[in-house]
């Protein structure tokens, strides 16, 4: 028993466990298997190889030194977690994320990689640490608001995790006066009684103006906002013309009615669709992609910056390209009347949505039309206009493919989003809620099929040899998450259980009944908060959420860097060459790529936020309806109904009664009125206080529904 319990321990270091507890978990049930038990526990601790606190026994703290992970601070900097990623430790044992107390901090800061040391406190599902000393700083450069106090300068930072201020002498100011958004960087910061000292480096405008708050989100999220002279000068020297010899090498759509489809804002084009009805009554689609890969070069200038950047980030009224402007915006996107190289995936499909066969090759197209997506549903809506009757057929078949898609599994979520106008200064005039139109449906479920076709291709009966690729993967939901999903829907009403999400079509089945309900929106979000994120792998798994076996990302080159090497493996594939990357180079392009998408998702969350806000900073007393979003220990926060902003009422701030959290409910409870506050419930709300700053917005409850 004693090997035993010392390979349970080593096993689970940060869980703290009762004696029976254990006992259940090692299948004791006898009172002498219990007594003997308790005995080995309390010679355990006596020998130093296990502690104590209360009823709980631990794996002594020194037989774990030496820990190191990263640290995440929650936002407003009251605790953090340490990740450890099962890191070993001393005797080879394995841990997983660390509670660490705002007391405990010590000088860190989010982002940090740390040693911590295990104090063998419960906290919640975690064990309590301390951080004993900075490994490596995430980052040297902060991007905040320079203010005065008295007589001191203090710089507030943007990021809402950084939970300190800068002191800033006069000497380090570098000219910078209050009110300015600035870039500073520390360089004292010995105890965590103090600030950190810093100094300005950089000034990127006055706080508040459009340019200075651009520079200032993709400094905070270290993104490259300006191309390096030697990518711009390497763009500059790529032709726009054509060469013949090239033109005679592709197949020619010049002449077919080729047109694109996109947003009313967008500045480049990467996809284009055709499509033609052939004499036995199938149709031939034509998905035509902007050939980026035969632009640029393998370890070019363009190349590394690409990778490097991994993607477009695009900011509520501006974007951080992955593309010199030269090749994003002219040389290939795919403009009206202009000859463009494309690579395509032709398609020969039935009325009925099956593909009969299809070819992959490069191609000429010159746009007929640059649609909005607004554009085509005037003339589907009106039954006439510009390419009528072929983008009825395109509409027609991708509802076709979309009931099918749905059928086999797929799983279709309602995310609302929200579009702002701006005004010639970048503020926001106008936020509105995007609707879904048949249009974004028609050109999404081709994107889908040739991102299918493309990654089933490399796995076809004519290739027998495995090759490296990069597949967009998505995996099954984790049991915990889908558990508290399962909860969630339950206590709104609705039969779900934990083996169902194992079926994707269970939980469309879910989102259907849900659809055009008050709660859909609520529902939807937190699933898509229970699945696993979708990433980028060169190792095939399928992709859950869309139910596909074989799925990849192969339509936007210009703004997506995976994309830009499908093109390439897929080309040495067609073309019988030798694949121009090892697995092992693919592994690091999908985990950086993947890096950078997260990046860039959160960047934009922020910009989106940060538009939010500044719309309702001059409607302080106005009144909104909600529906709470969330509930905590300190608040609910709720998401307006007209803008999809999300603000926070404070329990402090909740007069009325004594609240409390119910988590297994997903409410608050007053403790005298037993009045709940519940998880989707719709709330008539008023804006309290707007702090751009800290990119908060509270409020306050003026009614508990709203008809």
């Amino acid at each position: 028993m004693k090997k035993e319990l010392k390979a349970f321990f080593s096993r689970n270091p940060t869980s703290g466990i009762k004696a029976r507890e254990l006992a259940k978990k090692l299948f004791l049930q006898s009172p002498n298997e219990y007594a003997k038990l308790k005995d080995v526990l309390f010679k355990l601790e006596k020998e130093g190889f296990l502690s104590k606190n209360g009823k709980r026994y631990f794996l002594n703290k020194a037989n774990v030194e030496g820990l190191k992970g990263k640290l995440e601070i929650i936002k407003g900097g009251s605790y953090g977690f340490v990740s450890l990623n099962n890191q070993p430790g001393k005797n080879n044992v394995k841990t997983k994320d660390i509670f660490i107390p705002e007391k405990y901090l010590s000088t860190a800061l989010n982002g940090d990689i740390v040693e911590i040391e295990l104090l063998h406190k419960q906290k919640g599902k975690s064990i309590e640490g301390k951080i004993l000393k900075i490994v490596e700083r995430h980052k040297s450069e902060f991007v905040g608001t320079l203010k005065k106090d008295k007589s001191h300068f203090f710089v507030i930072p943007d990021e809402k995790e950084i939970h300190v201020d800068f002191f800033i002498r006069p000497e380090n100011l570098n000219n910078a006066v209050s009110g300015d958004k600035v870039v500073v960087e520390i360089h004292d910061w010995e105890t965590d009684k103090l600030n950190p000292e810093a100094k300005v480096t950089e000034i990127l405008g006055k706080a508040g103006s459009y340019d200075a708050e651009i520079s200032a989100l993709a400094r905070e999220f270290n993104l490259s906002y300006i191309f390096p002279q030697d990518v711009l000068s390497q763009a500059e020297k790529i032709p726009v013309e054509i060469p013949e010899n090239e033109l005679k090498n592709r197949v020619d759509f010049r002449n077919e009615d080729v047109f694109t489809i996109d947003p009313d804002n967008a500045k480049d084009f990467d996809d284009a669709v055709s499509i033609k009805e052939l004499n036995n009554g199938n149709y031939e689609i034509g998905i035509h992609i902007a050939d980026v890969s035969h632009f640029v070069d393998n370890n070019s200038s363009i190349y590394n910056e690409a990778y490097k950047r991994g993607t477009s980030v695009y900011f509520v009224g501006s974007v951080v390209p992955m593309l010199p402007e030269r090749l994003s915006n002219k040389i290939c996107s795919l403009v009206p009347n202009e000859d463009r190289l494309t690579f395509s995936v032709i398609v020969e499909i039935t009325q009925r949505g099956k593909v009969v066969s299809y070819k992959i090759d490069k191609t000429v197209i010159n746009s007929k039309r640059r649609f909005s997506y607004k554009e085509v549903q005037d003339i589907l809506d009106q039954k006439q206009g510009d390419f009528y009757n072929k983008l009825v057929q395109l509409n027609n078949l991708a509802k076709v493919l979309r009931k099918k898609r749905v059928r086999a599994g797929s799983i279709n979520f309602v995310t609302p989003e929200v579009e702002f106008k701006l005004d010639k200064l970048g503020a926001p005039i106008e936020i509105n809620i995007k609707k879904t139109l048949d249009s974004h449906q028609l050109i999404e479920e081709y994107m889908l099929l040739a991102n299918q076709i493309v990654a089933a291709h490399i796995r076809s009966k004519e290739n027998k040899n495995s090759i490296p690729f990069v597949y967009r993967i998505h995996d099954l939901p984790g049991e915990e998450k889908i558990r508290e999903f399962a909860t969630f829907v339950s206590s709104l009403g609705y039969n779900f259980s934990i083996d169902s999400a194992k079926n994707p079509k269970a939980i469309q089945s879910l989102l259907e009944s849900v659809a055009g309900k008050e709660e859909e929106a609520l529902v939807n979000d937190v699933a898509i908060r229970s699945m696993a994120k979708a990433v980028y792998k060169p190792d095939n798994i399928g992709h859950y959420g869309l139910g596909f076996k074989y799925y990849t990302h192969f339509t936007s080159p210009i703004r997506r860097f995976p994309d830009l090497i499908v093109h390439k493996l897929i080309f040495n594939y067609i073309n019988g060459k030798k694949p121009e990357y090892t697995y092992n180079a693919l592994l690091e392009i999908c985990d950086h790529s993947s890096a950078q998408e997260r990046n860039a998702v959160g960047a934009e969350r922020v910009s989106i936020k940060l538009k939010q806000i500044e719309f309702l900073k001059n409607k302080v007393g106005e009144e909104f309806h909600g529906i709470i979003s969330g509930v905590t220990n300190f608040g609910i926060f709720i998401e307006l109904c007209d803008t999809l902003a999300e603000g926070l009422i404070k329990l402090r701030d909740m007069e009325d009664d004594y609240y409390s959290l119910d988590e297994k409910n997903y409410c608050i409870v007053g403790q005298r009125t037993k009045k709940k506050y519940r998880l989707g419930d719709k709330l008539t709300v008023k804006i309290t206080r707007v702090n751009e700053e800290r990119r908060e917005l509270d409020l306050a409850i003026v009614e508990n529904k709203f008809n």
